[in-house]
């Protein structure tokens, strides 16, 4: 092995690896399913037949302590490690329910043969751009292997018993006189058996896949690699030259045809019918001219192709399921595995991603019948990173699904769902997820007073906007640590100016003039605080009634008694100096007891504290999350503008906002309401309503196969969208818990719990 990835495995071959990751096609739209289809039987037609190459797939028992470790949420000193070490542990059991601890892998081995080192490299080189390019045309990640990795990956097949860790240095080897191989071998082989073998503490069976289906089904691959066992998969393929595949098949042909002839004068001298010839023979003629007719005028290739299965096990029981599970795949679909008697040491040794194939048992197949071993699944979503945050089991594979949204373009994000799917609750388990790893800052516009129970319980600051409440939140506050070039008097204008239209409530918005005398007042009510900026100095809503009424025009007198029921009538709610802590970690504004005619201005009044806490975090480089649930309600009217501006501008202010709805029709009122849909990288989409479905499968070009798991779901079901990655998911969180107590909406479990 060379450092840069190159292996001489004989004297004059050698071979390079890639590895390459997974893309959804099990769920794809059957359009996009044919597209990659044709795109993997062009890549397949690249190899010519002096390439031969070797598709491995890993499953392989990884440390589980590996994963663990990397889903456990460190303590800290602030009160909160009983949650940490409460979540912790629900992970670890989500963990243990999927297979997260096999851990799948896949790789690409090329090979070609050649004099030396020198002639074989730049070769080498160029095949591994042109497969790399390949798969990108395919939107399949890949990455090629140096010697150290290709060694390490070798030394995890040869130790599967995890009993040794791999450790190799290139500088080791001159000094110890050993070779690359050494630090590799396993502990032991045993071959004495000829139907099974021994590796360190590991039992193996190598088994051949002979296939005798006439038609083959694009499930057979991901069937095997969907086995819950340790084992690998090998496909090793060789191009046939396309003349001499042509000559073969029609040399086939000109032996059937004097077979024929042969049936036929046995016919004549037995005095029966010459047409009537074995029904074998016909089907064969048959099959050799379309495949004649396929390398000639198609653009189909010849390919000689090698499948094996190396199940393991850690016992000889447990290997004779294993076995019989796969076996069992291949009987599926009209096929049969065949154990390779007394070839096993062979097999193991083909079964290495080397490239080499020891086994000439070889099946002659076309492109498109090679392409129908589709070696895509089903996309993986499992970030290690420190502020991963779990979304669910993988509902294909039962795997975690940990991501992290600041890694998206856009982390924008949208919970939808039918009332009962568990949206209120998917956020909540995100929010308390944030807490517990990120140092993010947490604000919520809570219409339906829910979110009560856990910013308690984490030391938040609950706000309840009413009428009757004594928590008040000044809607004329103005940040004065802005780090952006716009002037905080200009945004302030802004609001100020969105505050007046809806308390006016004109069909037609204020007026010019209006907005004028509205700009003038502001910049004259501000005028002290700006001059010396402190509490006490903040303006009121009642300061800028005062102006206005100040004014000589009759349409400042217009909106000063139109902001006179907010100022001295009995919906004062808003004139009032902000007395609560909104500077805390995580503040949640309850809004529920506003009426009809406060709703509006209390969301609006949120958006704008929300900005305010944007822009102050921004100057000290922290991100803020802000979770609107009852979304829709901010997609009407004057608030709709400040919501697409949320989501338009938020990313580069630091911000990831998250709107929570069941309305997903509203999202799509207007070309300009739309742009949030378009904007959201991320979406967690739960059960949907009949009307609902069909508008999201054709904005976001969901499959009728995917489409299945947000029809009739239920609660914690549905599907992921992450970037360009669909998921469906399941989340079945831990009744027996604290957390699930203060993250509940149903009303029998709040009750029970109030009872308690």
């Amino acid at each position: 092995m060379y450092p840069d990835g190159i292996c001489r495995v004989t004297d004059t071959y050698y071979t390079k690896t890639v590895q390459f990751q997974d893309i959804n096609y099990q769920l794809s739209q059957n359009e996009d399913k044919t597209a990659i289809f044709e795109g993997w039987s062009d890549f397949l037609n690249y190899f010519d037949s002096s390439i031969h190459f070797q598709l491995s797939f890993l499953n392989l028992s990884a440390a589980q302590d590996g994963f663990s470790r990397s889903i456990v949420i460190p303590l800290q000193p602030d009160g909160f490690d009983d949650v940490r070490l409460e979540y912790t542990e629900m992970l670890q059991n989500q963990l243990a329910k999927g297979n997260n601890g096999l851990s799948k892998t896949k790789y690409l081995t090329f090979g070609i043969n050649a004099e030396n080192i020198k002639i074989a490299k730049p070769r080498l080189e160029r095949i591994e751009t042109d497969v790399a390019n390949n798969f990108k045309r395919l939107g399949v990640a890949c990455s090629p292997m140096n010697g150290a990795e290709r060694l390490r990956l070798l030394h995890a097949i040869f130790h599967m018993d995890g009993q040794e860790h791999f450790r190799f240095s290139w500088d080791w080897l001159a000094p110890s006189g050993l070779s690359t191989k050494d630090f590799i071998a396993p502990s032991s082989f045993e071959f004495k058996n000829g139907r099974m073998f021994r590796m360190g503490q590991k039992f193996g069976a190598a088994s051949f896949v002979q296939i005798l289906a006439p038609e083959l089904n694009d499930r057979m691959l991901a069937d095997f690699l969907d086995m819950e066992s340790s084992q690998i998969v090998n496909l090793h393929i060789q191009s046939v030259d396309q003349i001499n595949a042509i000559k073969t098949v029609k040399r086939k042909l000109t032996d059937l045809d004097r077979q024929k002839i042969e049936e036929q004068k046995k016919a004549f001298r037995g005095g029966y019918d010459m047409d009537l010839i074995p029904s074998d023979l016909a089907t064969y003629g048959n099959e050799a001219k379309k495949l004649l007719q396929d390398l000639q005028s198609r653009n189909e290739r010849m390919f000689l192709m090698t499948f094996l299965v190396v199940n393991t096990a850690d016992s000889q029981r447990q290997l004779g399921n294993n076995v019989f599970q796969a076996s069992s795949i291949a009987q599926k679909h009209n096929c049969q595995l065949v154990r390779l008697d007394f070839q096993q040491e062979e097999a193991l040794m083909s079964s290495l991603p080397l490239g080499l194939n020891q086994i000439e048992i070889q099946r002659s197949l076309t492109t498109s019948s090679t392409a129908i071993f589709v070696p895509f699944t089903t996309e993986e979503l499992f970030q290690s990173g420190k502020e991963a945050l779990y979304y669910g089991l993988n509902a294909l594979s039962n795997n975690l699904i940990m991501v992290d949204r600041k890694l998206l373009k856009n982390p924008n994000g949208l919970i939808l769902g039918t009332p009962g799917s568990g949206k209120s609750f998917s956020a909540k388990r995100e929010m308390l997820n944030v807490f517990l790893v990120t140092d993010d800052d947490i604000l919520i516009a809570d219409p339906e007073a829910e979110y009560y129970p856990l910013v308690q319980r984490l030391g938040g600051q609950v706000i309840k906007i009413s009428p009757t409440s004594k928590q008040y939140v000044n809607p004329m506050d103005l940040n004065l640590d802005y780090s952006d070039d716009e002037s905080p008097l200009s945004l302030k204008v802004d609001f100020l100016l969105s505050f007046c239209d809806i308390v006016v409530g004109s069909k037609d918005g204020l007026q010019p003039v209006e907005k004028t005398v509205i700009d003038r007042c502001v910049r004259l009510v501000y005028q002290n605080y700006l001059n010396d900026p402190r509490p006490e100095n903040m303006p009121i809503l009642e300061d800028l009634y005062n102006t206005l009424r100040a004014q000589d025009e009759k349409e400042a007198h217009f909106i000063a008694t139109a902001l006179e029921i907010y100022v001295t009538g009995s919906l004062n709610v808003f004139n009032h100096r902000t007395n609560v802590d909104i500077n805390n970690r995580i503040v949640a504004y309850d809004i529920k007891e506003l009426g009809k005619q406060l709703k509006q201005l209390g969301m609006l009044v949120i958006q704008d504290q929300v900005w305010n806490r944007v822009t102050v975090n921004r100057a000290a480089g922290k991100t803020t999350r802000y979770y609107c649930d009852e979304f829709h309600l901010l997609l009407k009217g004057e608030l709709a503008s400040w919501s697409v501006e949320i989501w338009k501008r938020f990313r580069k202010w630091g911000g990831i906002p998250t709107g929570i709805t069941q309305n997903s029709k509203d999202l799509l009122a207007s070309p300009e309401i739309s742009n949030i849909l378009e904007n959201s990288d991320f979406i967690y989409m739960l059960n949907q309503a009949q009307g609902d479905r069909q508008i999201l499968a054709k904005q976001l070009n969901i499959s009728p196969h995917q489409l299945s798991y947000v029809t009739h779901s239920g609660e914690g079901e549905g599907l992921l969208f992450y970037g360009n990655i669909i998921l469906p998911f399941v989340d079945r969180f831990p009744k027996d818990t604290e957390l699930y107590r203060i993250m509940t909406t149903k009303p029998s479990e709040m009750t029970a719990e109030a009872a308690v």
